[in-house]
């Protein structure tokens, strides 16, 4: 683990140029390794600065980066994400600009920031449990809306909250059985049979409902979702069955042969992945009923998708809705297939085509390598890792309680009732992170990047 007493510095913000960037800084000496190079423009000194607060600027980096603008937001009380002093400088959004700001500040006494250490500071002091620590990296993976939600939802608490409440529940239990332990001479009854086993009962329904939870999350994030979107007959369907190497979606010449969605599931390399047909997206005015329904499909079925192939017709122009998916940014990831390329040769946009055709084979191999490599190195949102990491504590969690039900209900002694709870106490504190070693945080930090 890294030391939590010295100060960190690194730049926050995505890789590349942009039009604002940011460095965020944490740890004891915040404000007086800031204060070194920062003026505000109201001349107000930061060591003065006793509230959360934003302060106009400039950082002085020295030669030609003499007076960059720079905004400084300070929290300089323990108020803060990582309960330390803790500031962001959001300045000039060059790459060169903010590194050169992060060596300067190495330089006056922080340091570079390992990968998650500020979420890690977060987790130490209390701010986050291991469960909302690894929903933050879910938000800064997320491919999709799905995992987005699902990932605000766990950082929320939606997994943690009822957790928490389960242990308070089994502390209360296990200190009255405890108790009774205590003055077992003194014919006290702290707590009865029958509300014993209800509690016991109680906690198993609760570990039940979150373990479901999480195996739900699991087989939705395990397995990536490949949509294949388009307008009617651009060769859609025909794609999925060359991709799946059987007749799985009905083909024709019929515009809009598909209804609803195609689902088929296949394995590329070492990754498992479902490939689903949607209906073409109409663009040529609503109608009602089916269509209409069929559309909606579309929509849902995109949202969810870890990466879309939109698929262009290489026998004709583009049309308008064509055009426009182009030029915007589809929030997901993205290969562009040109289909029927036996048949037609129109060029549809000057990046990177696959071009292919059903018929013949051509590009089938290069579009299932494609898709392969942008989902082999995709590792979903935290939210699988967290189902991974606590299946096994809510195995033992729950194996325990059955034990403890068992020494209840044949009175086999409160010790050995007592000495189950404990068991499911310290696994559910592994899930949250109230029980935790080095390795554990290793695992789970080390995958976010740096500035996180």
């Amino acid at each position: 683990m890294h030391p939590i007493d010295d100060t960190i510095a690194a730049v926050a913000s995505a890789p590349g140029g942009g039009l604002r960037g940011i460095v965020r800084v944490s740890g004891p000496r915040t404000v007086a390794v800031i204060a070194k190079r920062f003026q505000a423009s109201s001349g107000l000194e930061l060591a003065g600065v006793r509230a959360a607060q934003r302060v106009e600027g400039s950082f002085s980096i020295g030669g030609s980066l003499r007076d960059v603008p720079c905004d400084v937001y300070l929290w300089p009380t323990e108020r803060s994400y990582t309960r330390q002093p803790t500031a962001e400088l959001h300045t000039i959004g060059s790459p060169f600009v903010l590194e050169a700001i992060v060596q300067t500040l190495c330089a006056d006494g922080a340091r570079l920031a390992q990968p998650g250490e500020f979420t890690m500071r977060a987790f130490l002091a209390g701010r986050l449990d291991l469960t909302q620590a690894e929903a933050v990296l879910g938000v800064i993976d997320a491919t999709s809306q799905h995992d987005l939600d699902v990932a605000l939802s766990q950082l929320a608490g939606g997994l943690a909250a009822p957790l928490h409440e389960l242990r308070e529940r089994l502390l209360n239990m296990l200190a009255h059985l405890e108790a009774g332990l205590d003055f077992v001479e003194e014919d006290i009854e702290f707590i009865g049979h029958d509300e014993l086993i209800h509690g016991i009962d109680e906690a198993a329904t609760a570990i039940d409902s979150v373990q479901q939870q999480l195996q739900s999350r699991t087989e939705v994030d395990a397995v990536a979702c490949v949509v294949l979107v388009g307008s009617p007959n651009v060769g859609k369907s025909s794609l999925l069955n060359a991709l799946v190497g059987a007749a799985a979606a009905i083909v024709s010449e019929v515009s809009g042969t598909t209804r609803d969605y195609v689902a088929r599931r296949i394995a590329l390399g070492d990754c498992d992945v479902v490939l689903i047909d949607t209906a073409g997206v109409e663009h040529a005015g609503g109608r009602a009923g089916i269509p209409t329904a069929a559309q909606a499909i579309t929509r849902g079925k995109r949202e969810q998708a870890t990466l879309l192939l939109l698929c262009l017709d290489a026998t004709r122009p583009l049309n308008d809705w064509e055009a426009g998916e182009l030029r915007c940014d589809p929030g997901t990831p993205r290969l562009i297939v040109s289909t029927k390329t036996d048949a037609g040769s129109h060029a549809h946009f000057n990046g990177d085509v696959i071009r292919t055709s059903s018929l013949s084979g051509q590009g089938i191999p290069e579009l299932r390598q494609a898709i392969y490599e942008c989902v082999a190195d995709d590792s979903r949102n935290a939210v699988a890792s967290t189902a991974l990491r606590c299946h096994e504590s809510l195995r033992l969690a729950r194996t325990s309680l059955d034990q403890a039900r068992l020494a209840a209900s044949d009175s086999l002694g409160e010790e050995l009732v007592a000495a189950e709870l404990r068991v499911v106490l310290e696994e559910l504190g592994n899930v949250v992170g109230a029980v935790y070693t080095d390795d554990i945080l290793d695992r789970i930090f080390s995958r976010f990047c740096i500035g996180k």
